[in-house]
């Protein structure tokens, strides 16, 4: 059991690197057997990785095609921002941030100021997020932050003008930070709710610019 677990876990990553790298895009059909000769790994922990990644919405099963990168939509976006933005309120309202927390989201915000790949600085913008809400104790709700966050990844990749969205939510973040600091939770939570809010009107706003 816990072999398998770990094997699904190595296929969830394998699929996840192909789509921050661009491999893997929206349509595009995960063949199963391929998949298994491509990574050695056998059918059964590989169905039971698409399976987890289809409840997060990363893709989605079709009829006589297997399972596909989920399209992206607006709806689908502000209802998952929307979403993110109420649970890491409600999590960080549940938390108290000692020093050394307080110091692993300064490490990040400092990363952010120096990363080398967008990619890479996608990738800090998410764990900043993870940390902020590392404190909580309900695990559940921690999970569900999980799995919305894989497929918010994809919507940011695809999306949003990168450098120009790093810049935007390293300033807010940084002033999360501080309101943290100052023991100002309901601070902390309004700029957290307006720095989703900010990630949301950038993402809509590539949506109509890509449509038009």
């Amino acid at each position: 059991m816990g072999n398998t677990r770990v094997l699904r876990d190595k296929i969830k990553e394998h699929l996840l690197l192909q789509i921050r790298e661009g491999r893997l895009g929206i349509g595009k059909t995960i063949n199963l057997a391929a998949l298994s000769r491509a990574t050695g790994i056998s059918v059964t922990p590989i169905r039971e990785a698409l399976s987890q990644l289809e409840h997060a919405r990363v893709i989605k099963a079709v009829p006589n095609r297997g399972f596909v990168v989920s399209p992206l939509s607006k709806s689908e976006a502000k209802d998952i921002i929307g979403t993110i933005a109420q649970l890491e309120i409600m999590a960080l309202e549940a938390s108290h941030l000692n020093k050394a927390e307080v110091g692993d989201l300064k490490d990040i915000l400092m990363r952010m100021e120096t990363f080398d790949d967008p990619s890479e600085g996608m990738q800090l913008h998410l764990e900043f997020h993870s940390k902020l809400v590392q404190a909580c104790q309900n695990k559940i709700l921690l999970q569900v932050l999980d799995d919305l966050r894989l497929r918010l990844f994809f919507y940011e990749h695809q999306l949003i003008d990168k450098v120009h969205f790093l810049e935007n939510i390293l300033r807010q973040n940084t002033s999360i930070v501080e309101a943290i600091e100052e023991d100002n939770v309901p601070t902390a939570t309004l700029l957290l709710k307006m720095n989703w809010m900010t990630i949301l009107n950038l993402m809509v706003a590539q949506m109509d610019v890509k449509k038009g």
